[in-house]
Parts: C-alpha cells; structure tokens; sequence
C-alpha cells in the first residue's frame, strides 16, 4: 500500500515520497507527514540477524513506497559504506548501567551523517522520477552539525548547490573549522550575525516566498532542504532505533517483543520524533525522554504543555541543542491535534506571531509516552566527569546531556526498563568542553592540543574527520547580517 505524503498545515496538499523529499517544506510551512506508518512486519529475531544496510532497507522499503528496490539498495548502499568507521555503521555500546547507540563513526562524527549521507542520492533518484531538469539548491540552517554532514554530502553532487547559514558565534571551533574548510565547487558557508533560529526563520522565509521561487524557476533553480524538516532525513533516522533495538536481542539483553526506553538529547526534535515514528511502525518503545540543554523550551512544553520561545537564548557547551524553535515538534503537535491540519495552523501561527501556544488537555493526553527534563551546564560536565571516571567512556557534551537526564529519570520513576541513548557526536568534536569537563587544568591547551590529550586519555583514534582540518585552509569566509540571507543567496547564485 502506498505510503501518501500530506501537508501539517494543509491536509489536501499531498506528495509521494520522492515528491517530498523534493520540496523538502510544504506549502505555507507545514511540514510532510505519513497520512499512514505501516507495520514492520519482519520477526525482531530475524532482524537480530540483519546488518544495518538489510535493516535500512526493511525500514525505508515501507515508507518510501514510491522508490524501487533497486534505487532504494542504490540508495542505502551508496550511503552506508567506507565513510563510516565500523562495519556496525552504529554500534550499540554498553556503559555505566546503560547502552549508548554511538550514531557519530560518519565522516563528519556526528550523528546528522545518518541520514545525510543517504539524502543527496534519495534526492537526486527523486528529480530523475520527476523529470526534474533545475539546478536543486540545498538551503541549510544548523547549530553546528548538520551543516558539516550537509556540505559533505552534497559537495560535487552534479545538479546539486548548497548553501548553509550557521551563527557566527554559536558553534564550536571544530564545528565552525568543519565547515569553512569544505571543498566543492558547488558549496557556500555562510556566518549570519544571529542564533540559530534566526538562521532557521531566513531559509523558512526564502521557502515560503512565491515570487523567489518563480524567479529561482526562471534562472534554472529551485529550492530544497537538508534540514531535519525534509522526510528524506526523519525517515533515515527511523532506521537506527530498530537496529539498535535489533542489536540487543541480538546480544541476549533483551527478548524480542520486550520494551525498551530511548533517551535523547534534543533540539530541533527530529532525532527523538524519528524514535516516535518507530514505535508507529511497531517497535517496542515504552518511553520516550527528552533531554534538554539550560535552553529548556521542550521541558517547559512536557511540563506544562505551553511551548513559549519568548526567553533568553542560552549558548551552551552543546551548541547542536541551542535551539528555541523546534521545528519538528510540529509534526508531533499534529499528531495529537488528531491529524487536524487547522488546529496545527493556528498553533503554528500562533507561536510565529505571539512567540508562544497552548495545547488542550486532550492533546496532553497524546504526549503520556514522552517525558522531559533538563541537563544544566554543571550538570553536564558533571556527568562526562562520572562516566570517564567510573567506566573510561569518554562522551561528548550533547550526549552528557541526556546521560544527566536519564539519572534525574531514574531516580524519579525507578524504572530500570532497558534504555537506550542516543549518542550523537564525537567527543573530538567538543574537545576543550569535554577535556575542561574532566580537569579544569586543560583549560590552557588549544584546541588541537586538546585533540591529542584526548586521544591519550581515551584511547580512541583520532578520527580522519579531525585529522583533516588540523591544516586545512579556509575556503568559506562570508558574513552576513540575519536580514541580509536573502541577497546573499542571490549573489552566490548570480
């Protein structure tokens, strides 16, 4: 059966997948939603014995209906080789009473390489089954990571340019080296003056605007997104919570058809709404903990069910979590709203005009599987400090955030039901947090210093990701103001 996309602001907008994954954002920003999830119905024992490509492609096989068998294992396959550091693609690693899916052995060490290592082939088998002749610009928003994996996988894709806003001063130095140091002749990096949401907001807006996209269509362009917002990224990430699920029956820790709990660190919400779409599909997911950064929007929402983004902006030590809109929480909102397109427009207006909505008691009700809670940044330090001294794990601050909150967890429910956290970057991504974390007396090092005390300390190769920028040259040096993304955009694209 057909998996048909709809529209969260518009139910009578619908797309297949390809369809989709081309627009990337529905019209009036709604965002692309299954009007179904189907089963997995595949034995967990049989998917015990599953690599993670045989896994993908169970997984992907049903909600990218409109995809071949052929494309989609051209797809996968392309997507989930060399580039990746273990066989595993992601391994299940047991530390400190609990299992951490370690989604950072990408080429960019993080875990936006899962989806975006497999989005620019998914997009561009989408433009050959649409006969689409343009130039398909990616327009990217990130707070640190997704613009890296973004440029990585999209860079010399031929009919493919990529232009990727981030905060000048809200990500990290490896994070911002990451990016400026891309080759391609098809990729721009641009610093905005601004946080993250105001980069997210400019590249919405540049989406939403008509007139834009007629002239884009004239010069031989249209847009596209890699952001968590296209469902050529949520549906890839699905794939990871079922492996890992698979993995631990494989290993005998738990049964096949037992639950288990995920916990993840989150920001834009994608990561931990890919986990409620797997559980949709038919894995065996009891709860659903949500772990926030002192940017505390999405704790303030489970708590109280008011999502209000009037507040002061925080940058933190996991700057990936730096985020005060988080866009995917819409397609959860419709969820609950009861697939009610209306009732999510006029929330979503609301928080675009007020800053702030209220959900009813009834969608309340929706939200029981999912619990929320918060990491301050002592806390965080705290918990890399714990887990490399009692276990020698080494993990990076974002992680740090959701190992914290899973103790709160813990020590409010007592629920000891097997957890699984998603581990989403390397701590050779946040070296000085992470090195400062476990002693202060590191603080004078630099950063590539850093790099090899940290290799000392954990025995863990220093991945080629680093290794690669430690002389690379700056290639990406433009600075905009927030209200300037759109002539930039223009001036790159003549």
């Amino acid at each position: 059966m057909e998996v048909i996309y709809k529209s969260t602001r518009n139910s009578s907008e619908t797309a297949t997948a390809s369809q989709a994954i081309l627009k990337g954002l529905a019209e009036n920003g709604g965002l692309f939603v299954p009007e179904h999830i189907p089963a997995l119905d595949v034995d967990f024992n049989d998917l015990a014995k599953m690599s993670y490509q045989e896994t993908a492609y169970e997984v992907m096989s049903r909600m990218l209906t409109d995809f071949t068998e052929e494309e989609l294992k051209y797809c996968i396959n392309s997507a989930y080789d060399k580039k990746f550091d273990t066989e595993a693609i992601a391994p299940l690693v047991k530390k400190a009473g609990a299992h951490y899916l370690e989604l950072f052995h990408g080429s960019t060490i993080a875990f936006k390489d899962m989806a975006l290592s497999i989005l620019p082939y998914l997009l561009v088998t989408s433009a050959k089954k649409n006969n689409i002749k343009n130039d398909i610009v990616i327009l990217t928003a990130t707070s640190g990571d997704t613009g890296k994996a973004a440029l990585a996988g999209f860079a010399d894709v031929p009919g493919t340019r990529i232009i990727v806003f981030y905060p000048k001063n809200g990500v990290s130095p490896i994070q911002e080296k990451q990016m400026v140091t891309q080759k391609g002749n098809n990729t721009s990096v641009i610093g905005i003056i601004g946080n993250f949401d105001d980069a997210q907001t400019g590249v919405k807006n540049m989406f939403n605007d008509r007139n834009l996209a007629e002239e884009m269509a004239e010069k031989g362009f249209q847009f596209s997104s890699a952001n968590s917002i296209n469902i050529g990224r949520l549906v890839p990430q699905m794939v990871y919570y079922v492996y890992a699920y698979s993995q631990l029956v494989a290993k005998g820790e738990i049964k096949a058809g037992d639950r288990i709990n995920v916990v993840v660190p989150t920001g834009n919400f994608g990561n931990i709404l890919a986990a409620y779409y797997a559980k949709e599909m038919g894995l065996p997911i009891a709860k659903f903990i949500c772990a926030s950064n002192e940017n505390k929007v999405l704790f303030d929402f489970f708590t109280n069910g008011v999502y209000d983004k009037n507040r002061k902006f925080i940058l933190t030590t996991s700057p990936s979590m730096d985020i005060l809109i988080s866009s995917n929480l819409e397609r959860l909102i419709y969820r609950i709203a009861g697939d009610d397109s209306q009732k999510n427009s006029e929330l979503m207006n609301a928080l675009s005009s007020e800053g702030r909505y209220e959900i009813t008691e009834e969608m309340k009700n929706g939200l029981k599987e999912f619990y929320g809670n918060y990491a301050s940044e002592e806390e965080t330090a705290a918990m890399i400090k714990k887990v490399y001294e009692s276990d020698g794990y080494v993990m990076d601050t974002h992680t740090a955030v959701a190992a914290a909150v899973y103790d709160k967890y813990l020590a409010e429910t007592g629920d000891d039901t097997t957890a699984v956290l998603a581990s989403t970057a390397s701590p050779y991504k946040f070296t000085r947090s992470v090195m400062e974390a476990i002693d202060a007396k590191y603080a004078a090092q630099s950063d590539f210093e850093l790099v090899d005390e940290l290799n000392k300390l954990s025995g863990v190769k220093i991945p080629q990701a680093i290794e690669d920028i430690r002389s690379a040259p700056v290639l990406h040096d433009i600075v905009c103001d927030k209200s300037e993304m759109e002539q930039t955009v223009r001036n790159i694209l003549n």
